[in-house]
C-alpha cells in the first residue's frame, strides 16, 4: 500500500506526485495518455510555441516601421508544427525524469476508483489494483462539443477541429471560423489571421474574453478588428457543413464561409467514468466540490486542477496541488484565489488579476479607476510603433490599495505577476510609490498608473 495515489498526470497531478515523492511519500501516478495533460500536450505550451512563430513572422513582415526590411518572408507551417512537437516532447521527458528521481511510480493506463474500506482506497489500472492511504483526483477537463447540427460529421471528416486537432494543422486554411470568443478561440484566431487565414469569430455573449474587464476586452477586440478579424457577437451557431457556418443574430440567420471550424466554447471537468460514485464523492454541476485544502466530502480524498472547476488554469492547478500535498504532510496551508492572474497570449497580450470594474460594482466595493495608455512607458513606445496598449487599475478608495489590474500590450503576461503580488500582500498605495522599478521597462507602467491615482 502506498501513501498517495494520484489520478491524472496533468499540471495538478504531476506536480503533486513530484512534491509528494520529494517529501518521502510513496506515490503512484496514474495517467491514461501523456504526462503533462492538456496544458503541456494540447494547450498552454504548444499554443505558445505557435504564437511565438506568428510573432516572429509578423515582425519580419512589418519590420519597415523599425528600419528593417525583409524580402520573401514566409511561414513554413509544417516546420512550425515540427518545432512545437519537439518542444512538447522535451518537456514531457523532463517531467518523467523528475518524477522517477523521487519515490513516485508512474502507471500508464485508465484509472478507475473501485472503493474505500477501512481507510484504504483502491484504484484499478488495467489488471492491477492499487491501494493507497490518500487519493488525489486530478483528471483535468475536456473540450465541450456542443450539439450543433453538422459538428459530429465535421469532427469525423476533419473540417471541424477542437483545441487538440488545430495545434497539429499543417496547412493554413483560407478561411477559419472560430466558435467561441474565449481564451483558446482568441489565441488561435490571432495566430491564423497573422499567418494568412481569413478569420471570423462567433460568440454567444455580447463581448469577448469571458469574465475579463469589459473595457480591456473591447480594446482587444478593436485591435483584432484592425488586424482583419471579423466578430459576430450575441450570435448562436445553428449549423456547420458544406464549407460554411450558419448562425443567428437578433435580426436574421446568416452564413459565413469556413474551410475549417474551431470549436472553442469552453471546457468541462472530467468526472464521469472514473468511479467517483463508488466512494461517494460529491459532484455539483459537473465539478468535484472541495474545501480550501482541496479535500472532498470523503475523508483522505482530494481534488485539484480543472476537475474542481474553480479556476481552469495550469498555475491554479500547480498551487492547488501544493496545498493538497502540504495538507497531507500536516503542514498548514490554504488556497487563496483573490490574486489569481489570467493571461490571453494574443498579440497584443492581455493579462488581468483581481477584481474587474463589473465585479466591483456587483460586490458594491468602493473604488476608483485609472486608465493610462502604455505609451506612458518609454520602452513600450520604443518597441511598439503605433501601439494602442493600456493599463487599468482599480483602487479601493477606503483602504487605498489595488483591487484589480488589467493590461493590454507587450509583456503583459510577465508584468501582471508584480501586480498580483501587490494585491496578495495588500500593499498600500504610499508603499507602492516607494518601490523602485527598473528603467526603461514596460513594467514601469504600473508605477505611472499608481502615481495617477
Amino acid at each position: 500500500m502506498v501513501d498517495l495515489i494520484v489520478l491524472g498526470g496533468g499540471p495538478a497531478g504531476y506536480l503533486a506526485a513530484e512534491r509528494a515523492g520529494a517529501a518521502g511519500l510513496s506515490t503512484v501516478l496514474i495517467e491514461k495518455d501523456k504526462l503533462g495533460g492538456v496544458c503541456l500536450n494540447e494547450g498552454c505550451i504548444p499554443s505558445k510555441t505557435l504564437l511565438n512563430s506568428a510573432k516572429i513572422f509578423e515582425h519580419a513582415m512589418h519590420g519597415q516601421a523599425y528600419g528593417v526590411t525583409a524580402e520573401n518572408v514566409r511561414l513554413d507551417q509544417p516546420a512550425v508544427i515540427k518545432r512545437k512537437n519537439k518542444v512538447v516532447k522535451k518537456l514531457v521527458a523532463g517531467i518523467a525524469a523528475t518524477l522517477k528521481s523521487g519515490k513516485t511510480v508512474i502507471k500508464n493506463g485508465t484509472g478507475t476508483i473501485l472503493g474505500r474500506e477501512n481507510g484504504v482506497i483502491r484504484v484499478g489500472v488495467g489488471d492491477e489494483v492499487m491501494e493507497g492511504k490518500k487519493l488525489l483526483i486530478a483528471t483535468g477537463s475536456e473540450a465541450i462539443v456542443p450539439p450543433i447540427p453538422g459538428v459530429r460529421e465535421g469532427l469525423a471528416d476533419g473540417s471541424v477541429l477542437t483545441n487538440r486537432e488545430i495545434l497539429d494543422l499543417e496547412t493554413i486554411p483560407e478561411s477559419l471560423v472560430v466558435v467561441g470568443g474565449g481564451v483558446i478561440g482568441l489565441e488561435m484566431a490571432g495566430y491564423f489571421q497573422t499567418v494568412g487565414s481569413k478569420v471570423t469569430v462567433i460568440e454567444m455573449l455580447d463581448h469577448i474574453a469571458g469574465n475579463a474587464d469589459r473595457e480591456i476586452s473591447a480594446a482587444l477586440q478593436a485591435a483584432f478588428a484592425k488586424q482583419g478579424i471579423t466578430f459576430h457577437l450575441g450570435c448562436q451557431v445553428t449549423g456547420i457543413g458544406g464549407g460554411q457556418v450558419t448562425f443567428k443574430d437578433k435580426d436574421a440567420t446568416r452564413q459565413v464561409a469556413a474551410d475549417k471550424v474551431l470549436l472553442s466554447v469552453g471546457r468541462r471537468p472530467v468526472t464521469r467514468g472514473i468511479g467517483l460514485e463508488n466512494i461517494g464523492v460529491f459532484v455539483e454541476r459537473g465539478r468535484i466540490v472541495t474545501d480550501r485544502q482541496g479535500l472532498t466530502n470523503v475523508p483522505d480524498v482530494y481534488a485539484a486542477g480543472d476537475v474542481n472547476g474553480t479556476w481552469m488554469l495550469a498555475h491554479a492547478a500547480y498551487r492547488e496541488a501544493e496545498v493538497v500535498v502540504n495538507t497531507i504532510l500536516g503542514k498548514k496551508d490554504t488556497m487563496r484565489y483573490q490574486a489569481m492572474p489570467s493571461v490571453i497570449y494574443t498579440n497584443p497580450e492581455m493579462a488581468f488579476v483581481g477584481e474587474t470594474e463589473e465585479t466591483c460594482r456587483d460586490k458594491q466595493l468602493p473604488f476608483r479607476k485609472v486608465v493610462l495608455p502604455m505609451n506612458f512607458s518609454g520602452r513600450y513606445m520604443a518597441e511598439n510603433e503605433g501601439g494602442t496598449g493600456l493599463i487599468k487599475l482599480l483602487i479601493d478608495t477606503e483602504r487605498e490599495r489595488i483591487l484589480g489590474c488589467h493590461l493590454l500590450g507587450s509583456y503583459a503576461s510577465e508584468i501582471i505577476l508584480a501586480v498580483g503580488f501587490l494585491i496578495e500582500t495588500e500593499m498600500k498605495l504610499p508603499e507602492i510609490r516607494e518601490l523602485i522599478f527598473p528603467h526603461p521597462t514596460v513594467g514601469e507602467i504600473i508605477r505611472e498608473a499608481v502615481f495617477h491615482t
